[in-house]
């Protein structure tokens, strides 16, 4: 972290061993405080870090209110700076914090590291962009409270490159042309501050440290997101390339790359979360949303297949019923046809048997007649 307003001058910042200043490891013979037990950055080992749900999530204030009113951008020889207008604060700390200036903190492109200063599990990021506050309720200036314990309130966002270019960052490299040498300014078009954050301001690793600076004062509350922030390779490529450390009439041009310190020992100092692992808390909106979509998928294509299984299980059962009811009834036969057997041809009855018949017809019919016919009157003599 680099406060311009107090730290004028290129020699208060020396990210290499070059012409004329002194490397990182000679800070604390020019400047005491880089040698103190308190220093930043630091390395973040998420498992050894300690949840504390005091921790709120943040509140920019007027970050969205630049108006008609220009914002100044400085080349000051060691990173790029934006002045922020005194409207601009931050809640969600103990006190409230006026804003002062952000810059950016990258690398070179060469070697596996990145330019971020802060690092999670040693990792580092492709770069670091820092919003620096000072302490307004306690302390009348900037001066003044950057030498105490709780002056100022530094926000750290890391920077990962993706496909896909982010304007909001345009608002800045697209003028870094303009100051390509140290000491050159030039004013830009106000934009939402808000927007080069991360959406969740409400996961975050805080902890007491100090300016990634000479004077390297450990009066800094640090917030460093746990979200990061994705800008194109093309926009990485602009701040790594673009600007130099040198003064326009300087003949040697340096390029202003690696401008990032190394990370600090922790000293016994504790990190704290505002989420816990273990309550869920530490998925972000978008993760929770992915989740959430995916398990909803889950339950329909389980849904889905169940249904499958039971229409399977009917269909079978009411088959093997029809089976069944075809094989016990002579009405099914209506339903197989082809199953259905040949019909039986009569058996003749016997001869004799229609004889009998035949015959007890006739006798049945001689008697019927004769009982019909008259007796024959008895005859008299003439």
């Amino acid at each position: 972290m680099e406060p311009s307003m107090a730290t004028s001058g290129r020699a208060s910042f020396c990210p290499l061993s070059v012409k004329g200043l002194v490397g990182q490891s000679e800070w604390s013979k020019h400047f005491p405080d880089c040698g103190g037990t308190s220093q930043s950055p630091v390395d973040v080992v998420t498992t050894q870090t300690k949840y504390d749900s005091s921790l709120i999530p943040l509140t920019p204030l007027g970050y969205s209110q630049h108006g008609n009113k220009p914002f100044t951008l400085y080349n000051n020889g060691h990173t790029v700076v934006i002045e922020m207008p005194e409207w601009m604060g931050l809640g969600g700390l103990p006190w409230l914090f006026t804003a002062v200036q952000l810059h950016l903190h990258w690398g070179s492109g060469a070697g596996p590291r990145g330019g971020s200063e802060h690092t999670i599990n040693g990792l580092s990021a492709d770069a670091e962009l820092h919003v620096v506050h000072y302490n307004s309720e306690l302390y009348p200036n900037m001066s003044t409270a950057m030498t105490q314990k709780d002056g100022l309130a530094v926000l750290g966002i890391l920077i990962v490159t993706g496909k896909e270019t982010n304007p909001a960052f345009n608002n800045i490299l697209n003028y870094l042309s303009r100051i390509r040498h140290a000491d050159q300014k030039v004013l830009i078009p106000g934009f939402d501050v808000q927007s080069l954050l991360p959406k969740d301001l409400g996961r975050y690793y805080r902890y007491n440290g100090s300016l990634t600076t000479p004077p390297c004062y450990q009066s800094v509350i640090w917030t460093l997101f746990h979200e990061r922030v994705q800008i194109s390779q093309a926009q990485l490529l602009k701040m790594e390339t673009i600007l130099y450390s040198s003064k326009a009439e300087e003949h040697d041009r340096m390029p202003l790359q690696d401008n990032y310190r190394t990370t600090q020992l922790l000293n016994h100092r504790v990190i704290f979360t505002s989420f816990s692992a273990e309550s869920g808390q530490e998925l972000s909106p978008g993760e929770v949303t992915a989740v959430v979509i995916g398990v909803m998928c889950g339950c329909v294509g389980l849904a889905v297949i169940v249904r499958f299984i039971v229409k399977t299980i009917r269909f079978f059962t009411l088959l093997h019923h029809e089976t069944v009811v075809v094989n016990s009834s002579t009405s099914s036969w209506d339903v197989l046809l082809s199953n259905r057997p040949a019909p039986v041809p009569r058996m003749k009855e016997p001869e004799t048997a229609n004889e009998k018949r035949q015959d007890m017809a006739l006798n049945s019919t001689s008697e019927a007649e004769k009982k019909e016919e008259p007796s024959p009157s008895p005859q008299t003599d003439s």
